[in-house]
């Protein structure tokens, strides 16, 4: 991986953790700041509680994809300790599906009249359980990857002992 492509994606990691920690401080702020609407606090809706705990598990992919950017910068990646941040990003992923599948549930009585919504909103979440379907795939050839390289130089190891 080239310094440009990790330098461009350690940039848009930072702006995206900096964005959500920014408006989930802000969402707690304004919930917790009064219960007078006039003073310009807002009601705990279920939505607003969801849309935190989204932000959350978004926070968790981009710090489990940072350490394996840098994993893959000193040539690690291919370690026991990769799939920790693997895992993480594939249970990030499962949570934001059933995030994604709460707000489905919380504005499905909003589309009485149009139920295809719902229905659309609930295919997003399963293309979202897809992502981490495609994840855990990637996670089983890292693990075939790690076990070549620990065989690799197990052989090599041999070949050493030999010459």
């Amino acid at each position: 991986m080239g310094k440009l492509t990790v330098r461009a994606l350690r940039a848009v990691l930072v702006l995206v953790l900096v964005g959500t920690v920014f408006v989930q401080v802000l969402m707690l702020w304004t919930l917790i700041s009064g219960s007078d609407p006039e003073d310009g606090a807002l009601p705990l809706t279920a939505l607003r509680v969801i849309t935190i705990l989204g932000m959350l598990s978004v926070q968790v992919a981009l710090v489990c994809v940072w350490r394996l950017v840098a994993m893959v910068r000193h040539g690690t990646v291919f370690s026991d300790a990769a799939f920790r941040y693997v895992d993480g990003v594939i249970g990030a992923i499962v949570a934001a599906a059933l995030v994604w599948f709460a707000v489905t549930v919380v504005n499905a009585p909003g589309q009485r009249d149009d139920p295809g919504v719902t229905v659309i909103m609930g295919g997003v979440g399963v293309a979202v359980l897809g992502v981490a379907l495609i994840v855990l795939v990637l996670r089983m050839l890292l693990a075939q990857a790690v076990a070549r390289d620990v065989e690799a130089a197990q052989m090599q190891a041999e070949l050493d002992g030999v010459i």
